[in-house]
Order: C-alpha cells, then sequence, then structure tokens
C-alpha cells in the first residue's frame, strides 16, 4: 500500500510515518502545507492519502480544501481524514461523490496501531471507516432526520456499524445475528432511506452520507 501523509506537526507526522511503515506499507510523501498536500496527491498518486484537516497557511481547512481539489481530479482517489474535533461537515463533503474510499478519524484514534491500520486499509480498498468514537458521539446527539427516526434500533445499530466501515459479515458478528438477518436488516434500511441504487458498494456509502446529514 502507497501512502502520502499530509501533516503539520513533525513529531505526529514521524510517528505516523513510522506506523504505517512499521505494518509494512510504503510512505511515498510526506506534506506539511495544503499546497504541498495537493501537489503530492496528484504527483504520486497513492493508494490512500492520509490528510489532517487543519493545515497552513490558514490553518483552517487547508487539507480537506486539498484532498477535495485532489479528488476532483482523481476521482475515487482514497482518502482518511484526521481532526481534532467531531466534525460530520468534513467527512460529508468527501462522501458527497458516493464515490468511496473515503475516511474520518480522530487524531486521538491513531494510538490504537491495529485500528488505525485497519481503517487505512478499508480505505484503500474503496470502503468508508469512520471513528467509532466520531459514530458515538453524532448518536449521543440525537436525530432530527425524518427517515433516519423511521429505523428501528437495530437498523440504526446496523447503520452505525456500517459508518464505521465494517462488512455485512463483520457487522453480523458484532450484532451476533446471521447473515441472512444482517441482509434483511440492510435492505429494510436501504428502503426507508430511500436508497435505490443497485451497485451495493454505493448504497452502503449513501446510507452513511445519510446518516452524516442527521444532525
Amino acid at each position: 500500500m502507497r501512502v502520502v501523509v499530509a501533516e503539520d506537526l513533525y513529531l505526529l507526522r514521524d510517528g505516523m510515518v513510522r506506523l504505517i511503515e512499521a505494518y509494512g506499507h510504503e510512505v511515498v510523501a510526506t506534506a506539511a502545507t495544503g499546497p504541498e498536500t495537493l501537489d503530492a496527491l496528484l504527483t504520486w498518486r497513492p493508494d490512500v492519502a492520509l490528510v489532517d484537516v487543519r493545515m497552513p497557511p490558514t490553518q483552517s481547512d487547508e487539507g480537506l480544501r486539498a484532498a477535495l481539489a485532489a479528488r476532483r481530479q482523481l476521482p475515487g482517489l482514497p482518502v482518511l481524514i484526521l481532526s481534532q474535533y467531531v466534525e460530520q461537515l468534513y467527512a460529508r463533503e468527501l462522501l458527497a461523490d458516493g464515490a468511496g474510499g473515503t475516511g474520518y478519524f480522530l487524531k486521538e484514534s491513531v494510538f490504537d496501531a491495529d485500528q488505525f491500520i485497519d481503517a487505512l486499509q478499508r480505505v484503500a480498498d474503496g470502503g468508508t471507516a469512520m471513528d467509532p468514537a466520531v459514530i458515538a458521539r453524532l448518536l449521543a446527539g440525537g436525530s432530527s432526520n425524518r427517515r433516519l427516526g423511521g429505523l428501528t434500533e437495530r437498523e440504526r445499530s446496523v447503520l452505525a456499524l456500517m459508518a464505521e466501515g465494517w462488512s455485512n459479515q463483520a457487522i453480523g458478528r458484532r450484532l451476533f445475528l446471521s447473515d441472512s438477518a444482517i441482509s434483511k436488516y440492510t435492505t429494510s434500511m436501504f428502503g426507508k432511506l430511500g436508497i435505490t441504487d443497485d451497485n451495493d458498494s454505493n448504497r452502503r456509502v449513501l446510507a452513511v452520507l445519510a446518516y452524516l446529514n442527521k444532525t
């Protein structure tokens, strides 16, 4: 797996590079500013990009903007965004094109090495990977989305795990349900959310997008 790491804090950037390489992957480039990030992504076209939201020169959302600009030129470029805080807007913007290959993790979660590398791999494979802490905080915020309000408690549990990036099989193991039961819940959930795309990967991304738009 070829990775570009974009993070302005040297110690964190260096630590992530060492971690990624320790798991047998290759960091092909690093960046410390928004412009450097865009240049690195377009030059190296990595299997996945790890990008901090807030970077110089403005320290606002330079990293996110660079990632979005790169995806416009390289559709489907896998990007895992890192943030200090829970801001579902960031994940929504990445997911908006429905292309998959997106993730949103809190920086604190980088210290759980196995979870972090697993998320990076899922994004590289074209899936979604949401930080469990982000999902928990969004769930705690309640829901104003009427379509989500129509989901059963079990369907909401399935959707939350889907938002983290888990497959139907993995969701079934976590909820102690059979594959057929999870399939029935997801089919019902897609119907209630009005998601009719025939491509299952696209339907999962659209469902996660609906989840992120709930507040």
